[in-house]
């Protein structure tokens, strides 16, 4: 990627998908019943911050998908305006899985590509960059990547010297570093398309994998990343965001 004439492409607009449906059943010792994305971090949902990363990428069209605890999210969020943004409402009809949930979000989608995000997971990635990568790559989908020491643990990712994914490769755990799936996408809605509507679908084990070879490519831009999936990566989250925030701000310091 050493080759810079794609960094001085004009702003390309997006909207954003936020994937809100985990059931977070490893921290509902801590949560109770409370959906991970409204997990509060330093007096606010995490939620929140998420929305606020998105209204500085200058993406102003956001939908959240979610099954019976996106009214949860409603309550919170109504329709935006209190973050700039405009934001909409896809319900799976029954648990769809992270391709399923996308696949409902289609006919509230008015940009091509469109960024994908994780609604319990912090990637610290320019999203605007990001979706100039990925056009100037002309690809159907881009992943962002993030090195982790122990690759293994979580199921490496294997790519070109120029970004195409050539293999997800299993969890083997033999402490070998590498690239991981950080949880943050852009993606065609071609690619959305492609996504069976009628049963439960993971983007990442059943649909990324179909598109090797035919677009695929992962982008190495991320700083750093947390899922908040877990009681100990929770605590952590508040950590990085060791204090309410304004409507402003709503990133970690030190962090952008």
């Amino acid at each position: 990627m050493s080759d810079a004439r794609w960094t001085k492409d004009a702003h390309v607009p997006f909207d954003a998908v936020i994937l809100c449906g985990g059931l977070g059943t490893r921290l509902q010792s801590v949560l109770g019943d409370v959906p991970k994305p409204m997990a509060p971090v330093a007096g606010r949902p995490f939620l929140e911050r998420l929305l606020m990363k998105l209204q500085r990428s200058s993406c102003t069209h956001v939908v959240l998908c979610a099954g019976p605890n996106l009214q949860c999210m409603w309550k919170y969020c109504q329709d935006g305006e209190r973050w700039g943004l405009h934001i909409e409402y896809a319900k799976e009809p029954e648990r769809l899985g992270t391709g399923g949930a996308l696949r409902c979000a289609l006919p509230h989608l008015r940009t091509d590509p469109v960024a994908v995000l994780n609604g319990d997971t912090w990637c610290d990635v320019d999203l605007c960059t990001m979706v100039r990568w990925h056009g100037w790559r002309g690809a159907r989908c881009t992943i962002a990547l993030t090195a982790a020491p122990d690759a293994d643990r979580y199921g490496s990712v294997r790519r070109t010297p120029e970004g195409a994914i050539t293999q997800f490769a299993e969890k083997r755990g033999r402490g070998e570093a590498g690239w991981i799936n950080a949880g943050v996408y852009v993606i065609a809605q071609e690619v959305i398309r492609s996504i069976p509507s009628d049963r439960p679908v993971s983007l990442e084990c059943e649909i990324f994998p179909q598109w090797v070879g035919r677009g695929l490519y992962g982008y190495d831009g991320v700083r750093q990343f947390l899922d908040i999936g877990t009681p100990e990566s929770y605590r952590q989250a508040t950590r990085w965001f060791p204090e309410p925030f304004a409507v402003s701000d709503g990133g970690p310091r030190g962090m952008e």
